[in-house]
């Protein structure tokens, strides 16, 4: 039986057991979600033994548990090491959502839900693709999963437990599947990936909130003094303004951008998606350098004093901020954490009291794409999608990759499957079932063309 047919005759139970991994609200950031981090670990584990694993086990870590298991059919043979997270993303503000964001639906050919992309979607398709070649007697190499449950809050425990756990996690390669293609029609695989380093940030004026009728106006603001520092962290061209931000900056030779510039891309149809009246970026890049090659700075949230329903003339003593920077390659996230905190700190006005903490980071990351994993992986797009698939450095950042690349000494290669419609992070997350199902195709292949490389 080819996998067409066997996506077709068990698309029904496919559907079934993604979904009752959806189903549970395995939101990392949130400690009310303690038990649902941990049913979720139990479900995958159940899964991963049904299709096929010589045994799985969840494993503890000074965070959330991770799940491994493995297949391993020939010392000889090379290994493969599957990587996803099974927690997802807050799914507030409930009331965007058309459909409840744990409760899956299809519409429109798509996939509805939290986690329907991003990961549990994408993980699941390995699993199901294993599932095949396990039942068809075609796998042709060991194979072994870790799934973990804090990329979204920065894979915090996962340094350690990589460093500790070196010899089982020992592979020859690396697949994960956390990342976009251009579009249906225009398959990519990233080969690179921005850094992060996050912060948050506390301005306090007064040691309790205060009248603004009698103290307005004799004591400052920190909500205004907040923005007013926020401000200064860019310049009208959309440069950074933080001492020493850019020295590690990577210079992308003129070729890549000549090859940058040869993607296809639209403007408009970008701006339209996006419901917005202009890009706006870094003065002398395009907007796939500035979301690629380029770093970007911005402000993830900002709250402070009264926010309910109706008025509360209140002068707050408090205002917050949580602050992002995507890096790339060279820039290390600890070095610049502590550039904007001392700028931060510096610009602040004397009449102020700031602290500004950082919350995680990771580095950046590059593929190689000479690899035996990145040519087999190439070689598979272009079998399931027709089309010879654009390497594309993407903006986003996976805290595992780099350590991957540090720890285990092995290049990831980043298989994605989403589309940028996919709303991953927002409500109405969704993933269309076409990528779904080709998505287990292509997986399959590569397995085939990775043994025959080998």
């Amino acid at each position: 039986m080819n996998i067409k047919n066997y996506i077709r005759d068990n698309q029904s139970r496919f559907l079934e057991e993604l979904f009752s991994l959806i189903r549970i609200p395995s939101v990392s950031s949130h400690a009310s979600h303690q038990a649902d981090i941990q049913q979720c670990a139990e479900r995958w584990k159940h899964l991963l033994e049904e299709a096929g694993v010589d045994y799985a086990e969840i494993l503890p870590t000074t965070g959330n548990p991770i799940v491994f298991a493995s297949k391993m059919i020939d010392p000889g043979l090379p290994t493969i090491m599957v990587y996803g997270h099974y927690d997802v993303m807050p799914a507030e503000p409930f009331e965007l959502w058309t459909s409840p964001p744990f409760e899956p639906e299809i519409r429109d050919e798509k996939i509805y839900a939290r986690g329907a992309d991003d990961d549990k979607g994408q993980s699941f398709m390995h699993t199901k693709a294993f599932e095949y070649l396990v039942k068809t007697n075609q796998l042709k190499s060991n194979v072994k999963f870790l799934l973990e449950g804090e990329e979204e809050i920065g894979s915090p425990s996962l340094d350690e437990f990589c460093s500790a756990n070196t010899e089982k996690l020992k592979c020859d390669t690396i697949l994960v599947s956390d990342t976009s293609m251009l579009s249906a029609s225009t398959p990519s695989i990233t080969t690179g990936l921005r850094g992060l380093a996050y912060w948050e940030i506390e301005v306090t004026v007064a040691n309790r909130d205060l009248h603004s009728g009698i103290f307005g106006g004799a004591v400052a603001n920190p909500i205004l003094e907040l923005t007013k520092i926020l401000a200064q962290l860019k310049d009208e061209e959309g440069r950074i303004t933080i001492p020493h931000f850019y020295n590690d900056v990577e210079d992308v030779s003129e070729k890549e951008r000549e090859l940058i510039a040869q993607i296809p891309f639209s403007e408009e149809e970008y701006k339209a998606n996006l419901g917005i009246k202009q890009v706006f970026g870094e003065v002398g890049y395009s907007t796939i350098e500035r979301t690629g090659i380029r770093p970007a700075l911005d402000i993830c949230g900002i709250w402070g004093g009264y926010t309910g329903e109706g008025s509360k003339t209140v002068l707050p003593s408090k205002a917050f901020a949580k602050l992002s920077a995507r890096l790339v390659p060279h820039q290390k996230y600890e070095k610049v954490a502590q550039l904007v905190e001392k700028h931060i700190l510096q610009i602040a006005p004397e009449y102020v009291d700031v602290k500004v903490r950082q919350l995680h980071g990771a580095e950046s990351y590059v593929c190689p794409i000479e690899s035996d994993a990145y040519r087999a992986a190439e070689k598979a797009y272009e079998k399931v999608f027709g089309i010879r698939p654009l390497p594309i450095r993407r903006g986003g950042s996976i805290g595992v990759v780099p350590v991957f690349e540090q720890i285990l000494k092995v290049k990831p290669v980043l298989m994605g499957f989403g589309l940028e419609s996919d709303a991953i992070h927002s409500p109405n997350e969704n993933f269309p079932l076409d990528l779904f199902e080709k998505g287990i195709e292509t997986i399959v292949e590569f397995y085939a063309q990775y043994s025959e490389i080998r």
